[in-house]
């Protein structure tokens, strides 16, 4: 019987264009369709298709003349945020507790990676199931009608869930490791708040999972590499940008954002770093960018401000040119997240498809001194530190080797049992009933029935032992500021003076509404003004080192002085983080 076509839809349409982040071969066929339905109206949709690729699938399709309907990209109620990952399931755990018995999903690289944090989720008390193509069908579809019927929150999967999910109530979604692509990422985040309620969008970035992605780039065919690199290259510039996260989001699929402030993203609604002149540090990479010819991506220009002997370098007689090795006082990595900035700040474009670099008319303001502001290449730790709170240093002791003891116990890692701010916030207040211990950060039911009595009684013992009463959550303050008189302190005389006074870094961090970093910068410059500053033991709550390294950085030191970072950076092989060793270069100083 025949059967009259009147439309033929092509759902997913981005995977018919090579440009897109899901190319599919098998979608190129399609347009034998079209010429076998010669009558039928042809729909192509997508919700993730950049102007090259709504172009690709045109002419994929052979209507090149066909109209395009473009709808925003920008999800309004969505909140972006990116942290560093520096200990990705302490994160995760912190982030579940601020939404407790919300629905939502969790993505992950790798099958791997979904059965472990599926196990971790559980083991500490969360309901949550995987997703992957690994599990049998049946096992994937039992999951997928828990999560769809609600008896079950959390969703723990690989990009292989989320296609025709149309579940309103998910409240947040996390990438637990880095999307290959924007478009990826946009497509996943658009699983959240289709209620039009708020939604958390939290993505965790590290570099480990950059080199992971460019491994798996290199192994695709040549012709594709170059379109990946440039959507990975996209995608980091997204993590890593200091100006509203939907002004390049949105600009990468073609949308101009018509205001700098959305007050729905972690850019928007924190405050930003200082920011220093960059503007030498600019003018050297733009003119590189200029003497070869702009032809190249940035990491050319990199081995070429670096002095590299590569082969690439030397035949193109590059390193005759007068910048070359001008620009060793960066790592490549360091350069790379500088070159992100040139880029976001408008300095430059690169082109999307072979990543060279090119000028832009306010490149050339700059070679003629227009100043450049923007942020050093440091990374500052997310995770919450327990100094945050004036805890009782002994009690949190013994609460932690109480925790090491039911970890050991139960062959879990203890930050599995409870956070160090859970402990830290215990030693703090000093609760000394299921009521109020119950209020204490990361004390879900399931943890306080478990573990609620054990932890009370050594709290119990503890302040019968020292006389020490409860202290309600409200009663904890940080210490008000000191007013500014007129024409009075600077910001560096301030932020010394609250350290003398006994605030802790993450202490006069958060008065000022600034990041560590920040914080340690005023402290260095107090110390090079000539100030003195308190013993600065409780400084070294804010490393991430292990012991071992911390003797490393020390010696390094101690051997090299405490002037200039770029020695102790060589002599370390490049291993240790500027922001660490501004924090050890303090240290060092404090010492007799």
């Amino acid at each position: 019987q025949d059967v009259t076509v009147d439309c033929l839809t092509i759902d997913e349409a981005h995977c018919i264009s090579e440009w897109g982040h899901d190319f599919r071969p098998d979608y190129r066929q399609l347009v034998s369709v079209r010429h076998r339905l010669p009558t039928a109206v042809c729909i192509a949709v997508t919700a993730t298709a950049t102007d090259r690729v709504r172009q690709d699938i045109k002419q994929s399709l052979a209507i090149p003349d066909a109209g395009e309907f473009i709808a925003s990209f920008n999800r309004e109620n969505l909140f972006l945020s990116v942290q560093a990952k520096v200990d990705g399931r302490s994160q995760l755990h912190s982030f579940l507790a601020d939404h407790p018995d919300q629905s939502g999903i969790i993505y992950c690289a790798t099958r791997k990676q979904v059965d472990e944090l599926t196990a971790d989720l559980t083991a500490q008390g969360w309901q949550a199931l995987a997703y992957h193509a690994g599990l049998d069908d049946r096992t994937r579809q039992h999951n997928q009608r828990e999560f769809v019927r609600d008896n079950v929150p959390i969703m723990v999967a690989t990009i292989a869930f989320g296609m025709g999910i149309n579940k309103s109530n998910v409240r947040f979604v996390v990438h637990y490791d880095l999307p290959k692509n924007l478009e990826s990422y946009y497509q996943q985040i658009g699983r959240a708040g289709r209620d039009g309620l708020r939604a958390d969008c939290l993505l965790l970035f590290s570099y480990g999972d950059v080199q992971t992605i460019n491994y798996f780039i290199m192994q695709e065919a040549e012709n594709q590499q170059i379109g990946s690199r440039s959507r990975l290259e996209a995608m980091i510039s997204f993590a890593e940008t200091a100006v509203c996260r939907r002004t390049p989001l949105l600009g990468y699929f073609g949308e101009t954002y018509s205001t700098d402030d959305c007050q729905m993203c972690d850019n928007c609604t924190t405050s930003d770093d200082e920011l220093v002149d960059i503007t030498v540090s600019a003018q050297k990479f733009l003119s590189c960018v200029k003497r070869t010819g702009e032809l190249y991506g940035t990491n050319h220009i990199i081995d070429v401000l670096r002095g590299s002997q590569s082969q690439k370098i030397l035949s193109k007689g590059h390193d005759r040119l007068s910048t070359y090795n001008i620009g060793t006082e960066f790592s490549k990595k360091e350069w790379q997240f500088l070159a992100r900035q040139f880029i976001q700040n408008g300095l430059l474009t690169q082109d999307m498809e072979y990543g060279s670099l090119k000028l832009t008319a306010q490149a050339y303001a700059v070679f003629k001194g227009e100043k450049v502001e923007g942020r050093l290449p440091e990374k500052t730790t997310t995770a919450v530190a327990p100094s945050q709170f004036p805890y009782d240093p002994d009690l949190f002791a013994r609460l932690r080797q109480k925790r090491k003891e039911l970890a050991d116990a139960q062959n879990v890692p203890p930050y599995v049992i409870f956070s160090d701010r859970t402990l830290a916030e215990m030693a703090t207040y000093f609760p000394q009933s299921v009521q109020t211990i119950d209020g204490i950060y990361g004390m879900g039911a399931t943890k306080l029935k478990k573990y609620g009595d054990t932890f009370l009684a050594i709290i119990q013992a503890y302040c019968a032992e020292k006389g020490i009463d409860e202290v309600a959550k409200t009663a904890v303050r940080l210490k008000p500021a000191r007013q500014r008189p007129s024409g009075g302190k600077s910001r560096m005389e301030e932020v010394v003076e609250l350290f003398n006074d006994g605030q802790t870094v993450p202490d006069i961090a958060t008065h000022f509404s600034v990041k560590h970093s920040t914080v340690l910068s005023h402290l260095w410059k107090g110390i090079q003004a000539g100030h003195t500053l308190r013993d600065g033991d409780d400084l070294l709550t804010l490393t991430q080192l292990t012991p071992d390294d911390q003797e490393r950085v020390m010696a390094a030191f101690n051997e090299h002085g405490t002037e200039a970072l770029r020695p102790i950076f060589d002599a370390l092989g490049e291993t240790i983080s500027y922001d660490e060793l501004h924090l050890f270069r303090i240290q060092a100083s404090l010492q007799p």
